[in-house]
């Protein structure tokens, strides 16, 4: 058996969860492998739904543009019962919101993160399979079979379990995955519709029986290409898996997911659409379709010692609203900046218990918001139109009161520490001709960015060498503060910037101050996940940056993840 070690972490699993941890590590120059069991990518549009914040990710990452160029655009849903419109869905956000939601086959974002991976240095070994692994307390040791069927042996610092609903690396943890399954059956099928429906809006079209349950279903998400649909609905006698007899879960029981064995034809997607469609409608150009089953499920804990799970080796769910792989990219960059930082030195592994505290909250709160959905449906969601329309974009996501987030400053209802940092336009310069936005001058920066924003000058000289002063040094590979920034207040010297010893914007639209709300000169530490990390007056700066890079090191519950 070969043994080696080239690596820091190993990702079992080379979907978007695995792709997107392995872009993040990569991008802070932490070396890992990326292996799965499959020979090539699947063809088959899975999760379409992209969410803002996700592309907000992206745009960090600078892969957002090609994501952009490949979606197609969601505008809204159209809903039907009984063959009448009940009601129209429009997929508004606020101006501020750089991103709206978009469509994306699985298979078309998972090429993007590839190439984008690969750009890095980093392949995926495909036909690689993890069969074992053990650890102890100086790192973990994985037994692999590769794609010409020889065992291999490797030693890294960490693994990444993205391996899917039936995780090796969730079981080999011995972790429990509560939860339930529902009863029905559904097929998936991707085709192209003859209607005249308006493009970019869902359809959810519905048959009430006469006890008012819902007896028949069909849901239509956009694709890229003309009349192209990703099209669900509940299983006829003929493909069930009673007169089938084929089942559903595997071998742990986990009924979740597309299966192979039952794949539905053509005529089997057009009754249902003859019966429920608003308007009459063709099908042709079946792509693919499959028969599937929703488990709702979440683990205990996200990781043990030098192991994590992410993405739905940790949670399982209904695909109402797109959440499932959007939660699970987050949850790689959540996990991935905080395993570079130590991996490279520069701070404490205590950081890494911070991955459950943070984002298992966030999984236990989409797996029961997507169950009552796919329930009662999106309509009887008590949340006013806007805080619905935020959240389903995911950007209300937030840890404050977690182990990372700092004490406030200024009023409750502005960004504090452990909320999403908002983007916003308007910041010029003296040397580019046109307005720049705060994801302009944060893309491209891995580590944590300090921005400073005061009235003029003098209020920042002070404070940049106060962040210089308290910036940890570097280690080889990272450093805990990858940037500092300097806002100016509008009213300031459009030539003001230039007069800083740090690279300065002016809010030149206010819409900097309008959104962050600072009261007096105020600085925030954006984490390398886009989330607010700290926020301070200038007149703090010193301490209150010395007190959120020690936290980096001193976490709070730090043994959560050793039990």
């Amino acid at each position: 058996m070969a043994r080696n070690r080239t690596a820091d972490v190993l990702i079992v699993g080379a979907g978007p969860v695995g792709l997107s941890a392995a872009a993040e590590l990569r991008r802070h120059d932490v070396r890992c492998r990326l292996v799965d069991r499959l020979p090539a990518r699947l063809p088959y549009a899975k999760a379409v739904g992209i969410q803002p914040r996700t592309l907000e990710i992206w745009d960090r990452m600078g892969m957002a543009r090609a994501v952009l160029e490949a979606a197609v655009p969601l505008r809204g849903q159209l809903t039907y019962v009984n063959g009448r419109e009940k009601t129209r869905i429009e997929l508004f956000l606020p101006p501020e919101v750089p991103y709206g939601f978009a469509a994306l086959p699985q298979y078309e974002t998972e090429r993007l993160l590839e190439e984008y991976v690969a750009g890095l240095g980093t392949p995926i070994e495909r036909g690689t399979e993890l069969l074992s692994f053990t650890q102890d307390q100086d790192g973990v040791t994985a037994r692999l079979r590769t794609a010409s069927g020889a065992d291999e042996e490797t030693r890294v610092r960490y693994l990444i379990g993205c391996d899917g609903a039936h995780s090796i690396v969730r079981k080999t943890l011995g972790r429990s995955f509560e939860g339930g399954a529902f009863p029905e059956e559904y097929m998936l099928a991707d085709v192209e519709a003859d209607w005249d429906l308006p493009r970019g809006y869902g359809v959810r079209s519905s048959h009430l029986a006469d006890d008012g349950s819902t007896d028949d279903a069909l849901v239509c998400i956009p694709l890229p290409g003309p009349g192209r649909y990703r099209m669900s609905m509940r299983v006829p006698p003929e493909l069930s898996a009673q007169a089938t007899g084929q089942g559903h879960a595997g071998g742990d029981g986990v009924a979740h997911g597309l299966e192979g064995g039952r794949a539905p034809e053509l005529s089997h997607i057009q009754a249902v659409v003859d019966r429920l469609a608003p308007e009459p409608a063709v099908l042709s150009r079946m792509r693919w379709s499959s028969v599937f089953r929703i488990s709702h499920r979440i683990v205990d804990r996200y990781g043990e010692g030098r192991v994590f799970v992410a993405g739905d080796a940790a949670h399982i769910h209904p695909p109402t609203g797109a959440q499932g792989m959007n939660t699970g990219i987050q949850d790689a960059c959540n996990l991935a900046w905080k395993l570079a930082l130590v991996v490279h030195g520069a701070a404490g592994p205590a950081l890494l218990t911070t991955y459950d505290a943070e984002r298992r909250p966030v999984g236990e709160e989409v797996v029961g918001r997507t169950v009552r959905h796919a329930t009662h449906g999106i309509d009887a969601d008590p949340a006013d139109p806007r805080t619905l329309m935020l959240r389903e974009a995911q950007l209300l996501v937030g840890y404050r009161g977690g182990p990372l987030a700092g004490s406030p400053h200024g009023p409750d209802d502005a960004p504090q520490p452990g909320d999403r940092a908002p983007d916003c336009a308007g910041l010029t310069s003296t040397v580019a001709a046109y307005p720049l936005r705060l994801l302009d001058i944060l893309r491209g920066r891995a580590g944590h960015v300090a921005l400073l924003y005061g009235a003029g000058p003098a209020d920042l000289a002070e404070a940049i060498a106060a962040t210089t002063a308290a910036a940890p040094a570097p280690t080889e590979g990272a450093a805990l503060l990858g940037a500092v920034l300097a806002v100016l207040a509008r009213d300031a010297e459009p030539t003001a910037p230039e007069t800083l010893a740090v690279p300065g914007y002016r809010d030149a639209a206010g819409d900097f101050a309008r959104l962050y709300r600072p009261e007096g000169p105020t600085g925030f530490v954006v984490r390398p996940d886009g989330q607010l990390g700290a926020r301070f007056p200038l007149s703090d700066t010193g301490a209150a940056l010395s007190a959120y890079f020690a936290s980096l090191s001193a976490v709070k519950g730090q043994a959560a993840m050793s039990r």
